[in-house]
């Protein structure tokens, strides 16, 4: 593994955003200067922080996952592997810390949502769709058919649902596969199909199957409110609030709020890793009873992995979360004000972020990673990363566009989902897993960040904060849709270079 490699790697993946944002701060709609510069030493943290994280993934949650995966479907005890599963679902996501955002991001709409109760409907969700998704792949039962009973029942509960909340329960999918959760996810998944399938199209599609588990409880969990409509009081007031720490001599402006964030997702970052950490110690004694070299190996994969995603969200809430607000209030309050350019300008911004971002998440780089080793190098990483850009970049676009509008995003939703799941079809179902695990890991720290935050300004500058959520949920459906469209093309060009006597795929 080189180092230097993945460092080139996310450089070029996060350069381009602090490009554009940078070039729009400087000379199409002016911001504080202090506020970019800013800005950009959070993008250097994000390089670095992302690095170091994979780097810990490839030594040690990834492993760990696959070996959990293959060892428990060898003990051949069906009750332990599924019972397993549910804790691994629920202590993980319980422990995520995009999920402690999200809870709180959730009451400031809805002031009568329980934050711990909240959290742990999610959890609850995510562990009994882990299950159900290891049971799948060890019966081996149809990706396409569990995929297409389940999201049936979402889209049906989604009519007597509240339009606020419907945004929401869809945005908890994406909430729910963050940095920690997916690469353990993924890896368990690929490590059960290993022992008990030689067909490589049943090592994805558990993150898939687990974010249903969130969208279903929390649709639920919002029939049992007294009242499940949106309040504007409070929202995002945690932001706002740092932007203060603008105001305070150059080098303490600059770099003291990244210092006085440290700490807090240091904590958080320790929170996520220590339950993995845990069950990796409780599954060497009992299951795994690997050698010291291992062990050793595998722990210093652990630290690499906190001090990655310590760093990674160091530079998110230190820099690019205020940026990406103040960005999109200040476009937003144009585009409300003026239309027609700023309008344009303001949804053309989206769609390239959309294109960007999504190639800086952690979880995406897992993922395409493990696709192509999966696939033995037949489905290129650098393709498969292409067609997820173009589907969060018209996401972000259509999210934009909601929050001049304030149309119903029930709308997009139904014939978004209806789209997706019309393509399972004729799509392969290798690529229908690696497109709904996809729709998952889109939708990562960073987007629920920069994104989430760019989105929120924009609509609280064109006066619909009910419409703030609901990013989250277009950036976990667009996915669906691109990867299978590319699962066609690939299956129409497989056919036609056989039919030619090619070798070549």
């Amino acid at each position: 593994m080189n180092i230097l490699v993945k460092l080139k790697e996310t450089a070029i993946s996060v350069l381009p955003t602090v490009l554009i944002v940078l070039f729009l701060g400087l000379f199409v709609v002016p911001m504080d200067k202090i506020l970019l510069a800013r800005f950009v030493a959070g993008g250097f943290f994000l390089i670095i922080g992302l690095t170091i994280f994979l780097l810990g993934v490839d030594m040690g949650i990834q492993p760990m996952g696959e070996r959990c995966g293959s060892e428990l479907t060898k003990k051949r005890n069906l009750s332990l592997l599924l019972c397993s599963a549910f804790f691994i679902g629920f202590i993980v996501t319980a422990a995520e810390p995009d999920i402690q955002v999200f809870a709180e991001q959730v009451k400031s709409l809805f002031p009568q949502v329980n934050k711990l109760l909240f959290t742990l409907v999610i959890a609850f969700g995510v562990g009994i769709f882990v299950l159900l998704g290891l049971l799948r792949s060890v019966l081996n039962f149809s990706l396409k058919i569990t995929l297409l009973f389940f999201y049936i029942i979402l889209l049906l509960l989604t009519f007597f649902c509240s339009k606020s909340f419907t945004g929401i329960a869809f945005d908890s999918g994406g909430a729910t596969t963050g940095p920690m959760t997916v690469p353990f996810i993924i890896a368990l998944g690929i490590g059960v199909s290993t022992v008990r399938s030689k067909s490589e199209s049943n090592s994805f599609g558990l993150t898939g199957i687990a974010s249903v588990g969130p969208v279903l409880s929390v649709l639920l969990y919002s029939f049992f409110l007294k009242n499940a409509e949106a309040s504007d009081a409070g929202l995002f007031l945690q932001a706002a609030g740092l932007e203060e720490e603008v105001r305070a001599g150059l080098f303490s402006k600059i770099f003291m709020p990244f210092v006085k964030v440290f700490p807090s997702v240091s904590k958080e970052s320790l929170i996520s890793i220590a339950p993995l950490f845990a069950l990796f110690v409780i599954f060497q004694f009992s299951l795994l009873k690997m050698t010291k070299l291992q062990v050793v190996r595998m722990s210093i994969g652990f630290i690499y992995s906190f001090l990655g995603l310590s760093i990674f969200l160091t530079g998110v809430n230190g820099g690019f979360m205020q940026a990406g607000k103040v960005l999109g209030e200040i476009l937003g309050a144009r585009a409300f004000a003026s239309g027609g350019i700023w309008t344009f300008l303001l949804i053309i911004t989206g769609l390239l972020f959309g294109a960007i971002i999504v190639c800086a998440e952690p979880a995406v780089w897992i993922l395409s990673e493990q696709v192509e080793t999966v696939s033995g190098g037949t489905i290129k990483r650098k393709l498969l990363l292409l067609f997820l850009s173009l589907g969060t970049s018209l996401a972000i676009g259509l999210s934009l566009w909601r929050s001049i509008s304030g149309f119903n995003i029930k709308y997009l939703l139904f014939s978004g989902y209806f789209l997706a799941l019309l393509l399972m079809i004729f799509s392969p179902e290798l690529f229908t897993g690696i497109a709904f695990d996809s729709g998952g890991v889109a939708s990562g720290p960073l987007t629920s960040t920069f994104v989430l935050s760019f989105t929120i300004g924009a609509a609280q500058a064109c006066g619909n904060n009910s419409d703030s959520f609901g990013v989250i949920s277009l950036v976990a459906l667009m996915p669906l849709i691109a990867i299978q469209i590319m699962g066609i093309i690939y299956k129409l060009k497989t056919k036609r270079i056989k039919k030619s006597g090619g070798d070549d795929v």
